[in-house]
């Protein structure tokens, strides 16, 4: 079968996983899960449906009910939410898919509205400089998080670990870290957002050091090999970018590496925003300092996918809203079919319904 995409669709050995292909889909929000926040029969037909990519990376889910801030976004911190998201995990496998759920803690990008009334926590007490968050009232202003007591973070680290215990036990093959566009690992890390003069703030290997603990609480539940790390060290989402993110970055990198990570995933494209404080870091720049799979993401078609994959700066490319209106994304690459046009973004967080989600067709020629 003749294709213009001959790396991209050969098959991949991620650390003893063998993946039919290398493109990832890359984790979306989508906010179908309902108020309870549990996974239901709707989303497991969306991900089975796009079962055909090497690697599912599903939408960030949240660890506990601190960690919320997104209407109707999937949790894994109850017995029903696992039991919801087995149902997930089953029919991807049984469409011969490899899935791994990703962890989320929102951090300061959330609301009172989502907590009871109570602010929402971060490493310091900075306010995102934005428009408005949706919640469960409708628009309402960012507001002032409250800072997270050194004595506080234990628990959190805690949170990480038994929702990865939650994951292994609905069957995922892994779990991804999430620690970028602006959440609360990425706050840890990056200066803009961390004021902090305790172990876990106030230079480049301290604001590392909350990022290092949940990466060793979740691999004392899942090996190394089944755990991977997001970054958006570009990224200008939920008001991020620091003076010093080149050197962060690369640090944090550095000491991931020593773990034997399943992968890092960095978000090195722009198209989702670009803080402009020096010039984008590159794949390339993380390959000198990761030894392990490295995921490009953001703004990728086939074309440069390809590129990525075959000029090795990258072992995978997670491919996201093309995704979203061609479930069938892997076959439209092999046979050079044309894709669908591109979902309304109105359609995108539509809670509860098919529309934009499950309803998009396959090739039929």
């Amino acid at each position: 079968m003749a294709t213009s995409s001959p790396q991209l669709l050969t098959s991949f050995d991620l650390k003893g996983l063998t993946l039919s292909n290398r493109i990832a889909l890359a984790p979306m929000t989508r906010a179908r899960a309902g108020a309870e926040r549990v996974p239901n029969s709707l989303m497991a037909e969306y991900y089975a449906q796009r079962a055909g990519a090497g690697l599912v990376i599903t939408e960030a889910t949240t660890i506990s009910e601190q960690a919320n801030g997104w209407n109707e976004s999937p949790g894994i911190y109850s017995d029903a939410m696992v039991e919801g998201w087995r149902e997930t995990v089953d029919r991807v496998h049984a469409a011969g898919g490899t899935i791994f759920l990703q962890l989320w803690h929102c951090g300061r990008a959330s609301h009172s509205s989502f907590h009871g009334g109570k602010p929402a926590v971060a490493p310091s007490a900075i306010k995102i400089n934005g428009d408005y968050i949706h919640t469960p009232k409708g628009k309402e202003d960012y507001e002032t998080p409250r800072a997270l007591e050194t004595d506080e973070i234990p628990g959190i680290v805690a949170d990480y670990r038994r929702t990865a215990e939650n994951a292994k036990a609905a069957g995922f093959d892994g779990v991804e870290i999430h620690s970028a566009n602006g959440y609360l690992l990425d706050e840890f890390l990056q200066s803009k957002t961390n004021h902090r003069d305790d172990q876990y703030g106030g230079s480049i290997e301290k604001r590392f050091q909350m990022l290092k603990e949940v990466v060793e609480a979740v691999i004392e539940v899942f090996p190394a090999n089944r755990v991977g790390v997001r970054f958006a060290p570009n990224g200008a989402f939920n008001d991020m970018g620091s003076e010093d993110y080149r050197e962060q970055f690369i640090y944090a990198a550095g000491q991931l590496d020593g773990y034997g990570l399943a992968f890092l995933h960095v978000m090195d494209g722009l198209a989702f925003g670009f803080h402009e404080l020096g010039e984008p870091m590159t794949l390339a720049e993380f390959r000198e300092v990761f030894s392990g799979p490295l995921i490009g993401n953001c703004g990728y078609d086939q074309a440069s996918a390809e590129k990525a994959i075959a000029s090795g700066d990258a072992d995978l490319i997670a491919i996201g809203r093309p995704y979203i209106s061609n479930p069938d994304l892997v076959d439209r690459y092999a046979n050079d079919w044309p894709l669908n046009p591109e979902a309304d973004v109105e359609d995108w967080y539509t809670p509860g319904g098919a529309k934009g989600y499950t309803d998009f067709s396959v090739y039929s020629g």
